[in-house]
């Protein structure tokens, strides 16, 4: 008995269609298009893959639990990399608040600027204040210990 894998012209229409509407529920709930996948993204497709296969030749077993086990996977690498993102932050937050009293050199489009780091500012993009005006931690080019 010959089974016929090849979609017809209905189905590979249908499904140009359906992969062009997800694609544009993308843009509409604000993500941009990316050349990386997120678990949701991986989740959206298994659940895809599952509901459009063959019923005469359904995916392995083995199959659908190494795309569950690539899954978990993912989504733990998901975490230690926010993990990851945040103790860069608090590492960042604890220098800025460190340098304070230290005499440092600034690297501004003027050229460089010395003075003392007279407070620092905390979150996503801490800052020291040297002579009055704020600078970003990566315009720190030199410190001077005390």
């Amino acid at each position: 008995m010959d089974i016929n894998t090849k979609m017809s012209a209905a189905d590979t229409l249908k499904t140009q269609l359906e992969v062009d509407r997800f694609n544009k529920t993308l843009a509409v709930n604000g993500r941009t298009a990316s050349r990386e996948l997120g678990k949701d993204d991986f989740l959206k497709l298994l659940i895809t893959q599952l509901s459009h296969q063959d019923p005469l030749s359904p995916m392995e077993n083995t199959e659908f639990i190494a795309q569950m086990a690539q899954f978990s996977s993912l989504e733990q690498i998901t975490n230690m990399s926010a993990g990851f993102n945040r103790l860069a932050s608090m590492l960042t937050n604890t220098e800025a608040v460190n340098l304070t009293g230290k005499t440092v050199d600034i690297g501004t489009e003027n050229g460089l600027i010395t003075g003392t780091v007279q407070s620092a500012s905390r979150g996503e993009n801490p800052q020291v204040v040297v002579n009055g005006v704020p600078y970003t931690m990566s315009q720190i080019e030199r410190i001077y210990a005390h």
